[in-house]
């Protein structure tokens, strides 16, 4: 029986509720996009436990063509159960939602993108270039371009364009990354000059070039958006959704907190996994747990599995992401502490209990 199958389907099935990505509203998101998400949320839990049914009981269940039928139905017993349990959980799992995610993305960005323009030297070919941008207070994006670049000179004769972001710590394609589309346009207005230089320079601080006689500002009106925040997990945001969605604050500082736990504390990550994640506990399974991204409603890991142990869950590969929710939401920095203690202090209590 072939593991691949297996291992696509157990990812795709626990990836089944993201394309709503269990939409839990995030401190500061509006309360229009709240309201909306409040309504949809049951519908889509309905169907994310009619798509998970189904992908247990179903060849119809979305999942890359690997061929053969389902191939959680050639399990064994134990083994199916673990894998079905696993799923259930991480289906489960709170996120912040498409448009939060996507907003934060850029919003915390390193300030540098790829730019895909209609070329006017090629036409029918598509031009590419790395572009410096900074997000306004709607998340449209903000240039400063010379009227030399090729991409200038492409978006004067035909604004139309795309911008792929990545995840600031973008590693693979198990990373986020989106691309927003739309019009961009120079802008000529003096007070739409004076916004866009200050929310520039608090992006790219030693921009000295945006004061030179040859450089302009634009700004990009989105269009469309896709958005890839990993495996299997793929989806749109409207521009309605993107702009009426805010950033998570949590992750605005997220990244320092990964780093401290993943260099100090991975030993409380590994417990934290085992006592929350079925089918991970015990027989040293797990080997490392990374801490990708912290936001208000919890943490994703990168859990380095035993290469040698295929049977605890079958197909999954020697890597994969686990989703740790926050005992409640998470509003501002110390309360990341004092959750992240908590859920310690509950692992180490289980683990004493499991001992005895």
């Amino acid at each position: 029986m072939s593991l691949v199958r297996i291992g696509c389907a157990l990812i795709l099935t626990v990836s089944t509720s993201s394309v709503s990505a269990w939409v839990v509203p995030a401190p500061g998101i509006s309360k229009h996009v709240h309201a909306k998400q409040q309504q949809q949320q049951q519908q889509q839990q309905q169907q994310n436990r009619q798509l998970l049914s189904l992908s247990m009981t179903s060849d119809k269940a979305p999942r890359h063509d690997v061929g053969g039928g389902n191939p959680l139905a050639q399990l064994p017993a134990d083994q199916r159960e673990r894998v079905e349990k696993f799923m259930e959980h991480q289906n489960s799992m709170p996120k912040i939602g498409f448009p939060v995610d996507v907003r934060s993305l850029v919003q915390y960005n390193h300030g540098f993108a790829v730019m895909s323009t209609n070329s006017k030297s090629m036409p029918g070919y598509p031009g590419g270039s790395v572009v410096g941008f900074a997000p306004d207070e709607d998340g449209r994006p903000i240039f400063v371009f010379s009227g030399m670049s090729s991409h200038t000179v492409d978006i004067l004769a035909d604004p139309r364009c795309s911008v792929t972001i990545a995840d600031k710590n973008f590693k693979g394609a198990a990373d986020g990354r989106v691309n927003l589309m739309g019009t961009c346009q120079r802008l000529k207005d003096e007070q739409d000059i004076a916004k866009a230089k200050e929310i520039y320079l608090q992006k790219h601080p030693g921009a000295f070039w945006i004061d030179f006689g040859d450089f302009f500002f634009y700004r990009m009106e989105i269009e469309a958006i896709r958005f890839v925040g990993g495996f299997a997990r793929a989806g749109t945001v409207t521009p309605e959704e993107y702009r009426e969605a805010t950033p998570d604050p949590i992750m605005a500082f997220g990244p320092a907190i990964a780093q401290h736990m993943n260099e100090d504390h991975m030993s409380a990550t590994i417990a934290i996994a085992e006592s929350i994640v079925p089918g991970l506990a015990g027989g040293g399974y797990v080997k490392e747990a990374i801490i990708s991204r912290v936001d208000s409603l919890g943490m994703d890991v990168k859990i380095t599995r035993d290469p040698a142990n295929d049977d605890r869950l079958p197909g999954q590969p020697k890597q994969f992401k686990v989703r740790l929710p926050f005992p409640s939401p998470v509003k501002e920095r110390k309360d990341v502490k004092v959750a992240i203690m908590e859920m310690t202090n509950t692992a180490a209590a289980a683990s004493q209990e499991a001992s005895n």
